[in-house]
């Protein structure tokens, strides 16, 4: 990609890359505030009962060992919704041990003499640590503050996968969709966020080292403060990022200062996902009096199907093998509309929410391998793998290494496992297919790569997998508030096939569009926008 494309491809998104960067130092200052406010007291505890330190060190330590996926993975489980309180709380935690050690290795490295000569004058222990101690470790703990905030930058990156925002967003949508320039937009500016806030911070570290005797006046009374407000600048551009977020246009409903009411559409993390969530939240801009946001690349299936249990989306799209397996627990259904009938009473007597009509297609999991490999070793059966299988290696989705309708009850259905079986997202599995680094991999039967990387999907012929028709899902009670909202969603029942839905998924997949200008195109052919 040349200069001016990239030029002009940040400058297309300019108004969300300042939105999610303003989110990111937010997120960043936010959970660098709590961690001070937490690690400093700790240190100081630590520092005054000698027998405290190892037990706190030792706490805040264990904290970081933690993956950071994983502690994001912790708090979703623990604090039961998704959003910038679990990754301000991540974050925070993250954030606690530098600042923590920092400040115990300041406070422990205050001169004896220093200390003898407050003694001498009378000094009180506060008054030590107030007015000699804490003045004379305070570029130790600036230092340890300026490494926590470094790295908060660099962690909060993977907030996005819980739907916090920030830069992560555009680093998300690019894994998901396979496409490097929207990686870059997030990942460039997350680097170059670090670095100023690396710079400033070490601006004021320099600002608080003792004062030094010099004839240049205008060091100590204009550089100092100055030095000093560099964070609270970077704070201050955060904050202006973040209250003029309702206009810049991410969601495109309405006149400027008109208060709509919202409702939350939310999003699995693949492009598939991304274009159906589109579609109906620009019928939906177009049809009601709503203003539509846009919470994309959730994640799997569960923190979706979560969201919308909580309440904190109000609809998104799924497929009815999914929600028989996954999300019921259910045994797979072959029938569509017995598997439709199912989920639909399932869901408005479990989660108080309605399936509409669906879509059209059946994006079924499929066992895909190159083309060429197939006939060359006469594989057309999901079952010809058998004799092979356990010299093969295959790569597969997290959620289809776990779920029952995914490799667990394939090995059961069919009598045999690969040799080895590695987790890849979606948008690497098919490159690793195709370049021979994996010989299996679980495909979605609507997927363009399936085409565009030669492959080929094999006959599931004893018939483990359910059928996968999508269909828009949305809570009972955002239906009862606004129910032109059904006419609205139904009128995309049955203008999707397999073949279609392939077509546009490829658009987005192999030729790098925007999901929005696919979505919007294909609703245009059809009339539904004008």
């Amino acid at each position: 990609m040349t200069s001016p494309e990239w030029i002009v491809f940040a400058a297309q998104r300019s108004g969300e890359l300042w939105l999610r960067t303003g989110e990111h130092i937010l997120l960043t200052c936010v959970s660098t505030t709590l961690a001070i406010a937490a690690a400093i007291p700790l240190g100081i505890v630590a520092d005054r009962y000698a027998w405290l330190r190892g037990a706190v060190l030792g706490t805040v330590g264990i904290l970081q060992t933690v993956p950071s996926l994983a502690m994001l993975a912790i708090l979703l489980a623990v604090l039961g919704k998704i959003g910038v309180v679990p990754a301000v709380i991540a974050l925070t935690l993250y954030a606690l041990l530098p600042i923590a050690r920092n400040t115990v290795t300041g406070l422990a490295e205050v001169s004896p003499e220093v200390l003898e000569a407050a003694d001498g004058i009378g000094m009180t222990a506060r008054q030590k640590l107030w007015m000699v101690k804490i003045p004379l470790a305070l570029p130790f703990i600036v230092a340890g503050i300026r490494t926590a905030a470094v790295v908060g930058v660099g962690i909060a990156t993977l907030a996005a996968f819980i739907g916090a925002g920030g830069l992560g967003e555009f680093i998300n949508r690019g894994l998901a969709l396979s496409n490097t320039r929207l990686i870059l937009l997030g990942a460039i500016p997350a680097a170059l966020l670090a670095l100023a806030v690396d710079f400033s911070i070490a601006a004021a570290q320099w600002g608080v080292r003792p004062a030094r005797r010099t004839e240049k006046k205008i060091v100590r009374w204009t550089l100092r403060p100055l030095a000093m407000a560099l964070p609270l600048l970077i704070v201050a551009l955060g904050v202006i990022a973040a209250v003029t977020r309702p206009s810049i246009g991410l969601s495109r409903s309405g006149a400027p200062g008109v208060d709509r009411e919202i409702v939350r559409i939310g999003s699995k993390q693949f492009s598939e996902q991304l274009i159906l969530g589109e579609m109906t939240a620009q019928l939906i801009e177009a049809r009601a009096e709503l203003t539509v946001r846009r919470l994309f690349n959730l994640g799997g299936t569960m923190i979706v199907h979560g969201a919308l249990e909580r309440g904190e989306i109000d609809l998104y799209p799924e497929y009815t093998g999914t929600a028989l397996t996954a999300i019921l627990g259910h045994e797979a259904v072959s029938d569509p509309e017995e598997a439709f009938r199912i989920v639909s009473k399932a869901y408005g007597d479990q989660f108080a929410a309605q399936w509409l009509k669906p879509f059209g297609f059946n994006n079924s999991y499929a066992v895909t391998v190159r083309r060429d490999e197939a006939e060359r070793r006469g594989w057309k059966r999901i079952s010809d793998l058998k004799d092979a299988a356990p010299g093969l290696r295959a790569g597969f989705t997290a959620e289809f290494s776990e779920r029952p309708d995914g490799y667990p009850g394939l090995k059961e259905v069919y009598g045999f496992e690969f040799g080895d079986v590695r987790d890849l997202d979606a948008a690497i599995m098919y490159q690793a297919v195709a370049r021979g680094e994996v010989d299996v991999v679980c495909a979605y039967t609507t997927d363009g790569r399936i085409r565009a990387y030669n492959l080929k999907p094999l006959q599931d012929d004893r018939r483990f997998f359910p059928p996968y028709h999508a269909a828009p899902v949305i809570r009972t009670e955002t239906l009862r508030n606004h129910p032109e909202l059904r006419e609205i969603l139904e009128s995309l029942g049955g203008l999707l096939d397999d073949e279609t839905m392939q077509r546009l998924n490829y658009e987005v997949d192999e030729r790098k569009r925007r999901p929005a200008d696919v979505a919007r195109e294909y609703l245009l052919s059809k009339g539904l926008l004008d």
